[in-house]
């Protein structure tokens, strides 16, 4: 491998910053085995979009599949919000232990749920010595949350306990942070950020132009999520201003 000058650095696995979370809908066991042999060394995290989980067959040998290659995984959390919609906090702890997962999403996208309820069940997972992610803002483009909203949702979770807060854009990346056309709000974005640490935030960005404003607003070793399965190492080049979009943001003249 011929080593580039100009090239930004990108910590070793496991990671804080620079986290690369794809979404699996519904691999096959092949798939997912293709999408390791590819592109594991710049996925972290998995997750197993809305509810697939439950539909999904032989789902212990694809995580297992994904754990062995140091990526972690977790259920979306429309699934987290099925089992709470009908009063199934703990079997849905069953569930996740049963299938041997450490990492999980909290989330209150599709429910109306006490924020301080959502509170308690970070903390409660947290204190379990399990890695709580926890998503913030609405799926439905009709609901707009002013930024202070955003910014006191977003420290209250990471108070009670999460790792990371991820900011809702959905996997159609045209709610939450974005408008509906996909155009990013960015003085949402900027004010948030002045309020909440960058490395705490999961930022979903489903689609290049987002992922190209937010690698160009801060670096290479931002948080992106919600990234397709075929967009990983399209991804690893703009982050490494190896496409056109990011080309001179690294380069020193």
């Amino acid at each position: 491998m011929i080593n580039l000058p100009n090239i930004p650095d990108r910590p070793l696995k496991p990671r804080e910053s620079g986290l690369t979370m794809v979404m699996d809908k519904g691999l096959s066991n092949t798939e997912a085995q293709s999408l390791i042999d590819s592109s594991s060394k710049f996925i972290d995290i998995v997750k197993f979009g809305f509810g697939t989980a439950l539909v999904t067959d032989d789902l212990k040998t694809k995580i297992k599949l994904y754990k062995n290659n140091n990526i972690k995984v977790y259920l979306g959390g429309t699934l987290f919000e099925a089992f709470l919609a009908r009063n199934m906090f703990q079997e849905y702890c069953d569930f996740i232990k049963k299938l041997e997962l450490d990492t999980v999403e909290i989330s209150d996208g599709s429910i109306k749920m006490n924020h301080n309820d959502k509170c308690e069940y970070i903390n409660k997972l947290a204190n379990q010595k399990i890695t709580v992610f926890s998503e913030v803002g609405y799926k439905s483009s009709n609901k707009i949350m002013p930024p202070s909203k955003w910014i006191q949702l977003m420290q209250k979770e990471i108070e009670a306990g999460s790792w990371k807060v991820i900011a809702e854009a959905r996997e159609s990346g045209n709610v939450g942070l974005y408008r509906s056309g996909g155009e990013v709000r960015s003085d949402l974005i900027e004010e948030i950020l002045t309020k909440v640490p960058k490395d705490k935030i999961l930022w979903e960005a489903p689609k290049k132009q987002q992922q190209v404003f937010f690698i160009k607003l801060l670096g290479a070793n931002v948080n992106l999520g919600n990234i397709g399965t075929n967009d990983v190492i399209p991804l690893e080049c703009l982050r490494l201003g190896l496409r056109g979009d990011t080309f001179f943001n690294f380069l020193k003249t």
